[in-house]
């Protein structure tokens, strides 16, 4: 079946895109790089002529809080407006785990109101929530960095591969909507300064982590419930030493 990707350049998107043509199915890549735009709307009918799914994993081009919001607000209008038009029969959309339990930070905000306008839409839609990707730490670390320390809260944290995003959001995709969301989540939960401590040690970072139970976390306070799943949850199979592992082995063949 055809399958719209839209962010399909992206991190998650590119390789969502190679996971299902591998599978057989016909996919397009759409985004402002490959002449799709959900902003301005170029691009869009012609994309979703004849898709049957829509994926979405488009990633917002700012982080200003009006800005993200106001970006999958409109985006959001936009595509889901033009899969009705288009009979799509499947929406299916990357969110963040905990995302309401955060609202002190503008990006889960804007993720909030975007799934808002996915479950009034009408269209048959499936919400993955993930917890932080593994390729998402170095930039926690330097959001938290002053001079040589790295001050972060203990509290639980259960990130995962981009990876094993992506098969949750393929095996998705191919199957019946449900009308919900789905959480997925990697393999261990940890404390979010270990998390840290840990990626600096295995990249040789000098730099020192702090716990402390007053950081913020992208304006944020934290639980021990706030960036984990449910305990119905999908379970990765990547391991964080394991990925940063195999970062590390990448980074130093190319």
């Amino acid at each position: 079946m055809k399958i719209v990707v839209i962010g399909g350049t992206g991190l998650i998107g590119a390789k969502l895109v190679t996971d299902l043509k591998r599978r057989g199915h016909a996919v397009l890549a759409a985004s402002p790089n490959t002449g799709v735009n959900t902003i301005t709307r170029e691009g869009l009918s012609a994309a979703l002529d004849a898709a049957e799914v829509v994926v979405d994993v488009a990633n917002a081009p700012v982080w200003e809080d009006q800005a993200v919001l106001d970006f999958f607000e409109t985006s959001g209008r936009n595509l889901l407006a033009a899969e009705a038009a288009a009979g799509v029969r499947h929406h299916v959309a990357l969110s963040i785990v905990g995302s309401e339990r955060l609202p002190h930070n503008g990006y889960f905000r804007a993720k909030v109101a975007q799934e808002n306008l996915i479950k009034a839409s009408g269209i048959a839609y499936t919400i993955v929530r993930a917890t932080q990707f593994f390729e998402f730490v170095d930039g926690i670390a330097r959001s938290a960095t002053i001079g040589n320390e790295i001050r972060l809260s203990p509290a639980l944290i259960q990130p995962m591969a981009s990876d094993d995003v992506v098969a949750a959001l393929a095996e998705v995709a191919l199957a019946p909507p449900v009308n919900g969301t789905v959480e997925v989540a990697g393999p261990e939960a940890l404390p979010l300064d270990e998390l840290v401590r840990r990626f600096l040690r295995g990249t040789g970072d000098p730099r020192t982590v702090v716990a402390d139970i007053r950081a913020r976390y992208f304006g944020g306070l934290l639980s021990d419930r706030s960036l984990t799943p449910g305990d119905d949850a999908r379970i990765g199979t990547v391991g964080f030493d394991a990925w940063l592992a195999r970062e590390r082995a990448r980074l130093a063949v190319s």
